[in-house]
């Protein structure tokens, strides 16, 4: 672990936490999106395909952003990681990023095509769908452990390809699902509105029955994992998390059965941080689980505190873009209505 003080000890630590913060936001924005098209299939009509795109039309390219920022982050702050990360889970990832650039095209053109449209409307849930399915797997991939020999990635092309990576891709789609069906409660009126209501009733199990198999998984077949969890005085000050998540998950039922519209998007959403943050819990402080930590990965800290200072800069006028764009376009999206 690295040794220091100062601003060489706590920049990877700040560097850490905005990658932990970008990915949190990306997985929140754009997982309610790639949750609508995931979601698309299940529509009842053409009409109500629409209904549901224009209720992300606004948003779905700026949430886009946090990937760039975590990915990029990743780069600049912790080369060592990203040139050991990126080698072991290189199939996924090029896997995610084809399905993004699909589902990108099919949204700018499936509003312009008559006789394709059908073909759009694939390519646009499909490319979610898998999107969703590889973010699941990197997930696994990165939690389970990276092979790793004098700095350098020591393992085979297909190492990510495990039963728990595959679980956890499978997750991550009912997850997007769920926060894509109370999404569109809030955003949509009518048929569509009711329909996402029922949806929304049937997957929060099925989220939580992920939920339960993956915190069983990891501390059964990772060690360190286990130890992290279920050693004193960790115990204690862990064990509220995944009450508070069952806390939170009969909150959301119960707004979703008393008709509430907002509550059950934002109650997801701590179901979601409460997850991520047992992530970080089980992970931190490695970047490269099981042997490289953020200090033993990080740039020089010459070149964190160059980036930092741009980032310090750009961040507010990020948040404050975002937080104008769905300001502006609030309330409900109707039949018809769209933004084309």
């Amino acid at each position: 672990m690295f040794v220091g003080s100062g601003m060489e000890w706590y920049l990877p630590v700040i560097w850490s936490l905005l990658l932990a913060v970008a990915i949190a936001m990306y997985v929140v924005l754009d997982g309610f999106d790639l949750g609508m098209g995931i979601l698309f299939p299940f529509a009842a009509s053409e009409v109500e395909k629409d209904q549901m795109m224009s209720s992300v039309a606004p948003f779905w390219d700026g949430n886009e952003t946090w990937l760039v920022l975590g990915g990029g982050g990743l780069l600049v702050a912790f080369p060592l990681a990203y040139s050991i990360v990126m080698p072991a889970l290189y199939l996924p990832v090029i896997f995610m990023l084809l399905a993004l650039v699909f589902r990108g095209v099919a949204f700018e053109f499936r509003h312009v095509a008559d006789t394709s449209r059908f073909l759009w409307n694939i390519a646009f849930a499909g490319g979610s769908t898998l999107a969703a399915f590889f973010q699941g797997v990197l997930l696994g991939g990165f939690v389970q452990g990276i092979k790793v020999e004098n700095n350098a990635f020591a393992g085979g092309p297909l190492d990510w390809l495990t039963p728990f990576a595959l679980v956890c891709g499978f997750a991550v789609v009912a997850g997007y699902a769920l926060i894509g069906s109370v999404w569109l409660v809030m955003k949509t009126e009518g048929a569509a509105a009711i329909r996402s209501r029922a949806r929304a009733k049937m997957l929060l199990p099925v989220v939580l029955v992920f939920m339960a198999i993956i915190s069983l998984w990891t501390p059964l077949a990772f060690p360190r994992i286990a130890e992290r969890w279920f050693t004193t005085p960790n115990l204690f000050y862990l064990a509220p998390v995944p009450l508070l998540t069952l806390v939170l998950a009969y909150a959301v039922w119960r707004w979703l059965e008393k008709g509430h519209d907002n509550l059950p998007f934002f109650g997801v959403i701590g179901l979601f941080l409460l997850g991520y943050f047992g992530i970080g819990v089980s992970i931190f402080p490695y970047l490269v689980p099981p042997s490289l930590t953020v200090w033993e990965t990080a740039a020089a800290p010459a070149s964190q505190v160059f980036m930092l200072i741009g980032t310090i800069f750009m961040l507010p006028v990020i948040l404050g873009y975002i937080a104008f764009v769905y300001w502006l376009f609030r309330g409900k999206v109707r039949e018809g209505e769209g933004y084309h």
